[in-house]
């Protein structure tokens, strides 16, 4: 065995390890007692409604897998794509979604053991919900790396021989990629799916149950006499876990297989088909993913806090295992680069420091813009002493001004990974610079998330230790584990946007080297003087905005069924609302509601993002989906950052107030907050983190439909 192929095993090998490891962590995890019998009803009602959303959803996104299918069938009939596209499109899919429910089924299980847990200490509350997280985490990557591999090691192996001439390195390398690039087509269309129907349950079970509870009736958050507060611990569940662990599963695969396919014209031998150029470029992307899942491993063990905490000791306390896992990397990627590509492309290490340092630089701003512990949160929480209008317009200046540093910090990560990796000698060297920049970014997935995923949980424990009536001092230290997930969610989704943009770069290149492949002698007109590249340009930089309109709209229709709802129980269910003995609210009703909003009000943002690319292409041909693109991948980085840290500065600004500032809770400007968090709970839990997917997704179904873009389409026909 070479020592390449030693190296390559490393993938397989680390999926193991991380399943294994996020067994170990779900067993722990459920070691601990639920606590009350009051506790666990509670538990068990959001469970109930968490599988039953999950249930209906996979129902509705299975009927569009099994279209796409067919059509993938056909091409592939019509040898417009290998054999193997449709399958792979379909594991995408399928991993995708249960990263997300196997996150939900843990998160779940250890919500009412967090609240529990916090009963004792704010340390032992922080154990439970991060060890929940660490399984999301190493769920995700370990199911991410565990495909991959399969895929890679068979259609290497296995299915090569049969189709391409297996000692041609470069022609292998890219029958490789092609199945592998619908694999990451399939998991970025179940994550937005996931993403976006989450997105509207949550949001608007969120939004209704504030605006009648806590703005009209006046009572607490998480009270039991609300009849959407169950709806609103279920959506918690269903979209910033479920969703959250099938996003971050495509953006991670979605790194690895961008990367993948720009290594043939990275590597390549015109001069030598049989060089193995091409086949170490396309192994770095996959061993580093495993030495991340290691390192990671080895920073949760850092993770610890004492007890009387503040919020900067318990970001100090995530942060550490975060910086350690990257530290791990950064001493680890300078051998696999040197013996898998060679000394001459050392400078690819230059990339992955850059996208490494980019990750923890976007991470560490967005937590500025976002926590309470920094002056920005602070004077927007300060802006509430004038009113709901002046807590908008602050929250929304905010997010805009957060986009300047990372839009900067990518612009340079960008130059130094293309550079570094030889971009001045070869420009297809440099943007495999970039891919891999990428692949750094998210190399720590594993323990980024999980300081991710633990969020939910607590705000889960919150909920169950406000309606089960554990002692103030329990709900005190589950807030400050809410807060604290607030901003590293916020954080979380900075990674997402940030890997997302690079990604998109690479995924760009990627599509113009298909249409390469697939039509040698095309002539692409990339400059804004041809007319179709423009005007692809106009509607990619339109389609973010159209995209999220629809999702906030969505968000708002399902939230006024869920303020009519509550409205009518408070009504007409004598006693609810003074809270008299055996009176419950009906919390079935508003559960059914938010399930069947989403389900309908998913599927049209969805489509949208999937047939966008198609029908460009048919229109106006190969040079507008390449101004699409670009102009998607510009604006949508952007409005996506935007609207995340708007939507996260509005919670936390929230629950300062609620922590006894500015006359705390019950006062005007807790009114005023309440307002602006439910401006913000859509953008930063429905709109801001589907955008990442949006993005992807609109190249990788560029990239399958390549060959249809290129046989027809109306500008081409007209205007040959």
């Amino acid at each position: 065995m070479s020592l390449l192929d030693a190296m390559f095993l490393l993938a397989p090998v680390g999926s193991i390890l991380a399943l294994v490891f996020a067994a170990f962590q779900a067993k722990g995890v459920l070691k601990f007692p639920e606590g009350s019998d009051v506790m666990k009803s509670i538990s068990q009602k959001i469970r109930i409604g968490a599988n039953a959303y999950l249930k209906r959803q996979y129902k509705t996104v299975g009927l569009f897998f099994v279209g796409m299918f067919v059509v993938l069938g056909v091409m592939a009939f019509f040898n417009m794509l290998t054999p193997f596209v449709p399958f792979a499109f379909i594991t995408g899919g399928f991993f995708s979604g249960l990263s997300g429910f196997v996150g939900m089924k843990i998160a779940t299980a250890a919500n009412a053991r967090t609240a529990n847990a916090s009963s004792e200490s704010l340390n032992k509350g922080l154990r439970v919900a991060f060890s929940s997280g660490t399984v999301m985490g190493f769920t995700v990557v370990g199911l991410g790396l565990l495909d991959l591999s399969i895929w890679f090691f068979l259609l290497r192996y296995a299915f090569a021989p049969y189709f391409v001439d297996v000692h041609n390195v470069d022609e292998l390398v890219s029958f490789i990629s092609q199945a592998m690039l619908t694999f990451g087509m399939g998991a970025s269309s179940m994550a937005l799916f996931a993403r976006v129907g989450g997105g509207i349950f949550t949001k608007a079970a969120d939004v209704g149950a504030d605006l009648v509870g806590k703005v009209e009736a006046g009572i607490p958050e998480d009270d039991p006499r609300n009849p959407a507060v169950i709806a609103d611990n279920v959506g918690d569940n269903v979209g910033d876990v479920a969703g959250m662990g099938a996003d971050l599963y495509e953006s991670y695969v979605g790194s690895i297989v961008a990367t993948i396919a720009l290594a043939v014209s990275a590597f390549k031998d015109p001069g030598d088909p049989t060089s193995l150029g091409a086949i170490r470029g396309a192994s770095v992307p996959m061993i580093m993913a495993a030495v991340g899942t290691l390192a990671s491993i080895v920073g949760t063990f850092f993770v610890r806090t004492g007890e009387k905490a503040s919020q900067r000791a318990l970001l100090s306390a995530l942060r550490k295992g975060t910086y350690i896992s990257s530290g791990i990397i950064v001493v680890a990627a300078f051998p696999i680069i040197w013996f898998a590509l060679g000394p001459e492309n050392i400078g690819v290490y230059g990339a992955v420091l850059s996208g490494l340092i980019a990750g923890v630089l976007v991470g560490f701003f967005t937590e500025y813009y976002t926590s309470d512990t920094y002056k920005p949160t602070r004077r927007l929480a300060d802006s509430s002493l004038t009113g709901p209008a002046t807590l908008i317009i602050s929250g929304l200046s905010l997010g805009m001004v957060s986009t300047f540093l990372p839009v900067v910090i990518v612009g340079i990560s960008v130059l130094v990974s293309y550079y570094a990796s030889g971009g001045a000698a070869s420009f297809a060297q440099g943007l495999y610079g970039v891919g891999i920049s990428a692949v750094g970014m998210l190399s720590t997935l594993g323990i980024t998330l999980a300081t991710d995923a633990y969020g939910p949980v607590a705000d889960n424990a919150g909920g169950i230790a406000e309606m089960s009536g554990l002692p103030e001092s329990v709900r005190e230290r589950t807030d400050a584990l809410d807060s604290l997930g607030n901003t590293t969610a916020a954080t979380g989704k900075g990674f997402a946007i940030g890997s997302a943009a690079l990604t998109a770069l690479a995924l760009i290149v990627a599509y113009t080297d298909e249409i390469a492949v697939k039509a040698p002698d095309f002539i692409f007109h990339l400059d804004l003087t041809y007319p179709p590249t423009l005007i692809g340009l106009f509607i990619g930089a339109m389609l973010p905005f159209l995209f999220s309109s629809m999702t906030m709209q969505a968000v708002g229709r399902a939230a006024q069924g869920i303020v009519v709802e509550v409205r009518r129980q408070f009504k007409e269910i004598k006693g609810l609302l003074e809270g008299k003995p055996g009176v419950e609210a009906d919390y079935a009703k508003c559960v059914d509601i938010c399930t069947g909003s989403a389900q309908r009000e998913m599927v049209g943002p969805a489509l949208t993002g999937i047939a966008a690319p198609i029908v460009v292409g048919l229109i106006l041909g190969v040079n507008g989906v390449v101004g699409m693109l670009a102009g998607a991948t510009a604006t949508g980085f952007v409005l996506a950052v935007m609207m995340s840290n708007a939507g996260g500065a509005w919670d936390n600004a929230k629950k300062f107030i609620e922590a006894g500032k500015h006359g705390g809770k019950g006062s005007d400007a807790h009114k005023a907050a309440v307002v602006g968090d439910t401006v913000g709970d859509p953008f930063k839990d429905t709109s801001g983190p589907s955008i990442n997917i949006l993005i992807k997704l609109l190249s990788m179904v560029s990239i399958v439909f390549a060959g249809l873009t290129l046989t027809f389409n109306l500008v081409d026909t007209l205007f040959k």
